[in-house]
């Protein structure tokens, strides 16, 4: 029986990487794509934008698989073991899959689990792709000034070291097959090649950058590597190749936002920036019931920067209801309910 060729797709919050999949799926090219969405966060956003997504399977609810619960690298004994396992019966119905790691996962903690017996016979990790925001790189967020961020951290004495972003973001570098830079329509020439340039001295040199905008790239360019990467761990170094577990930050958490009331989309987004520049939130997506309006309004935000598409009519069968989730750091869902809830 053949394996199933594994690609993970990881990468911060934000950077890109469930629209690279919502594009990947609607431009499959004949492949039968299983998709698992890692999501943080109680209220499965990610999962239910690719749902949406028209694929060539027949069953789109067997197809995407959503694990609530955690990191993938976090509950990869729990959870991920028998979703993999689920999808391995049905191996022969399938050409490839898609992991969609969360922003706060460790990519190699997740390829080792492919050394299991229980999935070593029946899959194999093809590729790991980091997907990097340009936008925000150029902008000289989260990662464009390591130095000044880890001072930041360490000065304050509440916050917890165990897991940087920094770090989070060094080893997912380091463990790419491919770096996709995304949102480079937003940044200027000059920008782009001092981010390459930047992106080459922290990357092992056979691991090619790739530019696109809105997930609009072939999947010729991000499938097919046969790297066979859980075979070849030993060339990409982590943080935490010596340490049996590892701790998220945990003054990072999620919070949701829900309101049954039509709401107006220029006031809402209004709101939503100036709640951004009085808390620390690195990100906030979800779907937003927009007034006089039939169609669902998808929100997705990158520190002050939103970006909305309507992608379907509202169903008969489901509630006209916008639902946000916000990540960051000790949010508070009180404060951020109270911000947003005049916004009809």
């Amino acid at each position: 029986m053949h394996k199933i060729p594994v690609t993970v797709i990881t990468g911060f919050l934000g950077a890109g990487k469930t629209t690279l999949i919502r594009h990947l799926l609607q431009n499959n090219q004949g492949r039968r794509v299983a998709v698992m969405v890692n999501e943080f966060g109680e209220v499965g956003i990610d999962g239910d934008l690719l749902k949406s997504c028209q694929t060539c399977d027949d069953n789109p609810n067997d197809n995407i698989v959503e694990l609530t619960n955690g990191c993938l690298c976090c509950t990869v004994q729990e959870e991920f073991l028998p979703t993999m396992q689920k999808l391995l019966e049905r191996r022969q119905q399938l050409d490839c899959m898609l992991i969609e790691t969360s922003g706060l996962a460790l990519p190699k903690p997740l390829v080792q689990a492919f050394r299991w017996p229980e999935i070593r016979n029946g899959a194999t990790v093809d590729g790991v792709i980091t997907v990097v925001d340009g936008f925000a790189i150029a902008r000289g967020r989260l990662v464009a000034d390591l130095d000044a961020l880890t001072a930041q951290r360490q000065a304050d004495p509440n916050l917890e070291h165990e897991t940087p972003i920094e770090e989070l973001f060094e080893d997912q570098l380091a463990c790419a097959d491919l770096v996709l830079l995304t949102k480079t329509d937003l940044i200027s020439e000059i920008e782009l090649e001092k981010i390459i340039n930047w992106l080459k001295t922290q990357l092992r040199s056979t691991v090619k950058i790739v530019t696109c905008a809105d997930g609009q790239i072939s999947p010729d360019v991000l499938l097919g590597f046969n790297a066979a990467v859980e075979d070849n761990l030993a060339s990409r170094p982590s943080h935490h190749d010596h340490e049996e577990e590892h701790d998220h930050d945990e003054e990072i958490n999620s919070v949701q936002f829900c309101l049954d009331s039509p709401v107006d989309a220029r006031i809402l987004t209004q709101r939503l920036k100036e709640l951004v520049a009085r808390e620390e939130i690195y990100r906030v997506k979800g779907f937003v019931n927009v007034a006089h309006k039939p169609m669902r309004m998808v929100l997705q935000g990158v520190g002050d920067r939103f970006d909305s598409f309507f992608d379907r009519p509202w169903q008969s069968t489901e509630t006209r209801q916008t639902r946000l989730v916000f990540i960051g750091r000790s949010l508070d869902s009180q404060r951020i309910e109270q911000a947003l809830t005049r916004v009809c």
